[in-house]
């Protein structure tokens, strides 16, 4: 007989996930406008009130090349403030339980975080990036490869003495918007260089929507034969082309066991334009279209874990709830379907049902329930040309 249990056909995929959300970082740089403080603080919050143990706060590299991030020390007090421990305490949630992450591209950032960390506002944990392409690699740090490794190996020593762990992120896995197609093999060997130089997790990044589902099952297969401990890889999806959510299951079905998402799908590049002012950012925008270079949505995606029936720890009504408010925030319409559309209730959507079908029902002499003549066979005789071969 076939096999129709999902968790056998696919034997690593996760009974639970964690998924972190990095609307306020990934999220916000993208746009073109600058994002109240308060408004920052108050989606985090929200996010972790209503589940979100994994978040990212701020990029603290130099603000006037990233003048969204001018606000990152207030951002990462509050979340070190008695008012904010208070509010959490009532919840009942533990403030070690909640991972505050901050991107630092280069040294002077890392340099930042640390002496944050001495302040007691500090990340817990932070994040340097390394590209397989690298011309891609060039456009986001001004180095070298092997400049960058040497910078990074220094930086994750660093934060260690200061309490700090590193999350070191492989990207252009899956292509490249500069260069094209790029080797998987790459990406599996840059993985094995951030762990033996220190890294505390990996963060495998599609950072242009380049993957296809099948080889994001492909990649993360290799991964997992070559490191087989799930909670040290973490999938981060873009969507450029509407189809970050079969990355995800692809990956599910691999054994990956982290994922992370915006609200809405906000992000992409860095922006180069701020309210009236042209910036640098990391150049002109790779897509024609800068609305969709986000990441796969959150409330898209925790729609679809939950009815997989896969554990999660989120509130899911909480946070459909906040990407609605999220579209008034940022001013237009974002791609969240979810929002819009809900969750598939189980008990249906009983307002829409036709009236007449009980009578109808009792007029043609029909028994409750039934689907098929009564003088039909219970079960359907398929015609040979139809039948499975033994």
């Amino acid at each position: 007989m076939a096999e129709y249990d999902y968790w056998k056909i696919f034997p690593r995929m996760p009974r639970k996930v964690t998924i972190g959300d990095i609307t306020i970082r990934d999220g916000f740089q993208h746009e073109e406008k600058f994002i109240s403080t308060a408004a920052k603080i108050f989606y985090a919050e929200e996010m972790i009130l209503a589940g979100c143990r994994e978040i990212e706060l701020t990029n603290l590299g130099n603000p006037a090349g990233i003048p969204q991030f001018r606000d990152a020390e207030q951002v990462l007090s509050y979340f070190r403030s008695d008012r904010f421990l208070k509010r959490i305490a009532k919840k009942g949630i533990k403030p070690e339980d909640i991972t505050y992450t901050a991107v630092t591209i280069r040294e002077p950032a890392v340099d930042r975080a640390i002496e944050l960390k001495k302040k007691g506002i500090g990340p817990d944990r932070i994040l340097m990036m390394v590209s397989t392409d690298p011309e891609h690699h060039f456009a986001n740090s001004g180095t070298t490869l092997s400049m960058y490794w040497k910078e990074a190996e220094i930086c994750i020593q660093k934060a260690a003495d200061a309490g700090i762990k590193m999350c070191g992120t492989v990207s252009t896995i899956w292509g490249s918007p500069i260069t094209g197609a790029t080797r998987l093999e790459d990406a599996v060997e840059f993985t094995k260089r951030w762990l033996s130089i220190g890294a505390y997790d990996i963060e495998h990044a599609d950072h242009d929507g380049s993957a296809s589902a099948a080889q994001v099952y492909r990649y993360f297969s290799m991964i997992l034969d070559e490191i087989p401990v799930p909670e040290v890889h973490l999938a981060h999806f873009h969507e450029t082309k509407r189809v970050a959510s079969a990355s995800v299951l692809a990956a599910l079905q691999a054994g990956i066991t982290r994922f992370e998402g915006t609200l809405g799908g906000l992000g992409g590049q860095p922006a180069n334009f701020l309210d009236d002012c042209p910036m640098r950012g990391t150049g002109e925008y790779y897509y024609k279209d800068p609305r969709y270079v986000g990441l796969i949505t959150m409330e898209d995606l925790l729609v679809m874990i939950d009815e997989l029936g896969i554990e999660h720890g989120y509130d899911v009504d909480r946070v459909l709830w906040l990407g609605e408010k999220m579209e008034k925030t940022i001013g237009r319409r974002l791609r969240s379907e979810a929002i819009y559309n809900g969750r598939t209730l189980k008990e249906g959507h009983m307002e829409f049902a036709r009236p007449g079908l009980k009578k109808l029902i009792e007029k043609q002499g029909e028994k409750p329930g039934q689907l098929v003549p009564a003088d039909w066979a219970p079960r359907a005789t398929l015609p040979e040309k139809y039948r499975a071969r033994s």
